[in-house]
């Protein structure tokens, strides 16, 4: 892999032009599979619904992709992205120094695109608007399935929703349920009007948390190659409708505001913010576990404690006062998910073969957190002294995180990415991308079974 990314890395690829050639290509030909691979063509890689871009596209012919023909493309799409990203990366580092302004603007206009293309890559934006509709209807989605809902797996909501995950609750925190809240209230019965609100939401996010990079990077321009320009993130979190680009949003202004002053109020505001994000989704802790990092090292012992206060007081309030603390049962089963194909799987395989099903599970769930605190600790080392400690060790947290953990997938990097931006050139960018790519390649399947009847409106 070494002698191949220095070849790479002296190669035409390394030039600005086939770098975001390479990168349009990619997100373009994900963005065709939004178009054309919906209902009926037999393709579980894209959603059956067809937000407002793709229900122009059917009107106007376009072509119904083959699952053999979606696969092919899409994996070819996600390589594209991998080499336009790291092409740009590299010319960067050779003195391209491209208009951040401009970087991001173009960003903007390829996002106010994709988010009227059908979700790709992911069932996850189908469960975001059923568990909103769940709460729209007056229900609870922390015990409320969308297999409960009216008409139940003929509900036109729960028939987007992964085969995996029509029988589970939300396992998202309340902040998260109230986005999706308000957009099914603006979608009503119209799964794709909720769909398609949810993508403008996150797109909103990803771009917002660009900008803030690039108000506050010492190098705006590297920041903005690797948040808001980033084929890969793109395709992960705008293409495929993931909330963690609010997570990765509430992550930077929390970083943010954690290095802007040691007031009182600049600590209750950063445990503020921190308390909102777990109420987003639990993987927030890392972000309160990096920020904890300096002050422990400073021995700043009443700011961690009344920062940590602040954040625990925060997401607590915001589970008890909405849904109550049984909103987090959800998570203890989602605690010992194993995702195919990983070491993990193979572990869980071998245990289960031998008879020992909860042995096998209680020792993948005493090893992968040691193993994750040792990767970051060896990756935080990595990186010089001098970059600040709080980016460094929330950027080296996720990144472990997303690594070693038994249930993993690509766009959970978001945390990692978005704090990677603000720090200097270094080793950990490759691997990242490595990761980040190596996840996207292996799981951008819907997760539903082909529906011969999209929900949308009508081509």
């Amino acid at each position: 892999m070494g002698v191949l990314i220095r070849v790479l890395a002296h190669s035409p690829l390394a030039r600005p032009l086939p770098a975001v050639t390479l990168s349009a290509l990619g997100l373009a030909g994900v963005a065709f599979v939004g178009l054309c691979a919906t209902a009926p063509a037999p393709s579980a890689t894209a959603l059956p619904v067809w937000l407002p871009l793709t229900a122009l596209a059917h009107r106007l012919g376009a072509p119904q992709l083959s699952a053999l023909a979606a696969d092919l493309i899409m994996y070819t799409g996600i390589s594209l992205c991998v080499l336009g990203l790291a092409g740009m990366l590299w010319a960067n580092s050779r003195g391209w120094r491209p208009d951040p302004r401009h970087v991001f603007w173009t960003a903007a206009a390829a996002v106010a695109v994709l988010v009227n293309i059908t979700p790709v890559g992911s069932s996850d934006p189908a469960s975001y608007a059923a568990y909103g509709r769940i709460a729209a209807l007056g229900h609870d989605p922390y015990v409320f399935v969308p297999a409960d809902l009216p008409g139940h797996l003929h509900n036109p909501y729960t028939v987007l929703v992964g085969n995996q995950w029509q029988h589970t609750p939300s396992v998202y925190g309340p902040v998260a349920t109230w986005t999706q809240l308000g957009a099914a209230l603006a979608g009503g019965s119209r799964p794709w009007a909720t769909i398609w609100g949810l993508m403008i939401i996150t797109g909103a996010a990803f771009l917002l948390a660009g900008y803030l990079l690039l108000r506050t990077a010492a190098n705006p321009v590297r920041a903005g190659l690797i948040w808001v320009a980033n084929p890969l993130l793109i395709e992960q979190l705008v293409v495929g409708g993931h909330l963690d680009a609010l997570v990765a949003l509430a992550a930077i202004v929390a970083i943010l505001l954690s290095r802007r002053g040691t007031t009182v109020w600049h600590d209750a505001a950063v445990g503020v913010v921190v308390g909102v994000a777990a109420g987003i989704k639990v993987n927030a802790v890392f972000v309160a576990l990096g920020i904890a990092v300096p002050l422990l090292r400073e021995r700043a012992w009443i700011r961690l404690v009344r920062t940590g206060a602040v954040a625990a007081v925060t997401a607590l309030a915001l589970y008890g006062f909405s849904y109550g603390l049984h909103a987090l049962k959800p998570l203890e089963k989602a605690s010992t998910l194993v995702i195919s194909p990983s070491i993990w799987r193979l572990v869980q395989l071998i245990g289960n073969h031998l008879g020992h099903r909860y042995a096998t599970s209680t020792l993948i769930g005493l090893l992968w957190p040691p193993l994750m605190i040792a990767l970051a600790w060896y990756l935080y080392n990595r990186l010089s002294p001098d970059v600040p400690t709080v980016v460094a060790a929330t950027c080296a947290l996720t990144f472990a995180w997303v690594a070693v953990a038994p249930w993993s997938l690509p766009w959970y990097a978001s945390i990692a990415w978005v704090t990677l931006a603000l720090l200097p050139r270094n080793s950990l960018t490759r691997w990242l991308t490595l990761v980040t790519g190596g996840l996207a390649l292996l799981h951008f399947n819907g997760g539903h079974t082909p529906n011969p009847r999209p929900v949308g409106p009508t081509p």
